[in-house]
């Protein structure tokens, strides 16, 4: 496999790339952020300059929801100019870029899958931060592959499933919003077919959308993830006006992967199935 190096090495996803490269044998630079800060373009060179890798994975990114509201201008830095920073090296020196972008980039206001098509039209900083962070990699690099995935979790970071873990343990019942509905993404399932994409060698550049497979509220991700675990709490669902935040999150956070399934000849697991297996690790 060709020379591969990930930015934004230390979060879940990083951690969960170099696990699965690790157990397939996969030889993967993960340099450290005081190495390759993506804001630093000097830094940056001298390591696109001293790896010449073939594939850049970004995984950066200010991620913060509700912090970027007031958080402006650091979360842009981040989401915005890292991203473009790394897409103006990886066109100096060749290289294909597989960014790493959010369900959040749509208003989430419909009730049906969202295909790569469809207008985005963010309702949070975070999610226009990422979204312009795709247009700057589009507009700069012909190859790139924009990979958009929500709901995130892992037996690395921080997550909702080690929150609700850990939250389990320490109270008697817990208020969970049940009327935002998305998809959970095990991060080692989107590490699989990063890796996939690299190793066919895949020229079919673009923008896709990754999550697991099925539909679900965050009140019944909660209880799936206490009935899996015989976490012993009591989970009571409430609305979205009951919880406010500073970030608004889309109501409807479900993408579609037909573009992906169909490209890339993959099978999704169901967001349960990766569930249970990232559960038995964790305990």
């Amino acid at each position: 496999m060709n020379s591969i190096i990930v930015f934004g090495a230390s979060g879940q996803l990083g951690h969960c790339i170099k696990n699965l490269a690790e157990q397939k044998g996969v030889n993967i630079i993960f340099p450290d952020e005081s190495e390759a800060n993506i804001l630093d373009t000097d830094a940056l060179n001298k390591v696109f300059e001293k790896h010449k890798p073939a594939y850049a994975i970004n995984c950066a990114a200010y991620t913060a929801v509700d912090k970027a509201e007031a958080d402006v201008e650091p979360a842009s830095r981040v989401n915005v100019t890292g991203a473009e920073n790394l897409a103006v090296l990886c066109r100096k020196y060749n290289v294909i870029l597989i960014h790493i972008s959010t369900d959040f980039v749509f208003k989430g206001d419909k009730a049906t899958p969202r295909v790569e098509s469809d207008e985005a039209n963010p309702i949070s900083v975070y999610g226009q931060t990422k979204l312009d962070g795709e247009k700057a990699v589009a507009a700069i690099l012909p190859q790139h592959f924009i990979i958009r995935t929500g709901w995130l979790y892992s037996e690395y970071g921080n997550n909702f499933v080690k929150t609700m873990l850990k939250l389990g343990a320490e109270r008697d019942e817990l208020k969970i919003i049940a009327d935002q509905v998305g998809t959970p993404t095990y991060a080692i399932d989107l590490a699989g077919i990063i890796l996939h994409i690299i190793e066919v060698n895949s020229k079919a550049y673009g923008t896709y959308h990754y999550s697991n497979e099925g539909v679900t509220s965050w009140f019944d991700f909660a209880r799936a993830i206490f009935d899996i675990s015989a976490t012993k709490v009591k989970a009571i669902p409430i609305r979205t006006d009951e919880y406010p935040t500073k970030a608004t999150r889309p109501a409807y956070s479900v993408m579609d992967k037909s573009k992906i399934k169909q490209t890339f000849n993959i099978e999704i697991p169901y967001w349960r199935d990766s569930l249970i297996t990232c559960l038995g690790r964790l305990q």
